[in-house]
């Protein structure tokens, strides 16, 4: 190789090196200082998370993602709802980890089966008798039509943190017998934490189960 080869790769190198430095401190750290801090400025709140708080300030977990309300399993079975509280949408997940056993997180999915799947009648089937069952009084009674759809489906991601205002009305009764409160407290409740179309037309009503469920703890103490 003669000494021009030389040079010109000693400068083609050179060159590829201070490339590969500037690249690196504004793509790898410039840019994601700048679009952290202005995220941190402009909307704190969901660049933290959009975490939940009690009234006490308490982290409760995040506004974006949906929670169980469960007991713990007996000798190994699987947990059951902690009737105490009200009840999110289904949980379809795609499977577990030793990292986070209570909700099927990191491997999200929805209920996903065809209108006429076999597996997914059966599902729909039991998780309707379940909502009667469960939420069935001394003085009310559920009838099966009565059941919402995302009382017995999962959503599309299987982590909604929402339910339809009928599913919460659906579960008053028990709640308010659970916790002790009358049932006109609880209608209360909900009708505070029910959110309306956003913009007037997007979306359906809803009720934030984590909201809904963190004011419910705080009434129940009163």
């Amino acid at each position: 190789m003669t000494k021009n080869s030389v040079r010109r790769s000693a400068r083609l190198l050179g060159a590829g090196l201070r490339a590969l430095l500037v690249l690196t401190l504004v793509c790898g750290v410039l840019y994601p200082l700048t679009v952290t801090g202005v995220a941190q400025t402009l909307f704190p709140g969901r660049a933290d998370g959009s975490k939940a708080r009690d009234a006490e300030g308490r982290v409760v977990g995040s506004a974006l993602i949906g929670q169980r309300y469960d007991l713990p399993g007996e000798s190994g079975e699987e947990p059951r709802p902690d009737l105490r509280w009200f009840q999110p949408r289904p949980s379809r997940g795609l499977g577990t980890n030793t990292v986070n056993t209570r909700y099927e997180l990191l491997l999200s999915g929805a209920t996903n089966r065809s209108g006429d799947n076999p597996e997914l009648l059966a599902w729909v089937k039991a998780a309707r008798a379940a909502v009667v069952r469960e939420n069935s009084t001394a003085t009310y009674r559920v009838r099966p039509a009565d059941v919402p759809p995302d009382a017995v489906t999962s959503s599309g991601s299987g982590l909604d943190p929402h339910i339809s205002p009928a599913y919460a009305a659906l579960q008053v009764h028990r709640v308010a017998g659970r916790n002790g409160l009358t049932v006109r407290e609880v209608e209360r409740l909900v009708a505070r934490h029910t959110e309306g179309r956003t913009l007037g037309f997007v979306g359906e009503p809803r009720v934030h189960v984590l909201g809904l469920n963190t004011a419910l703890r705080d009434l129940a103490r009163n």
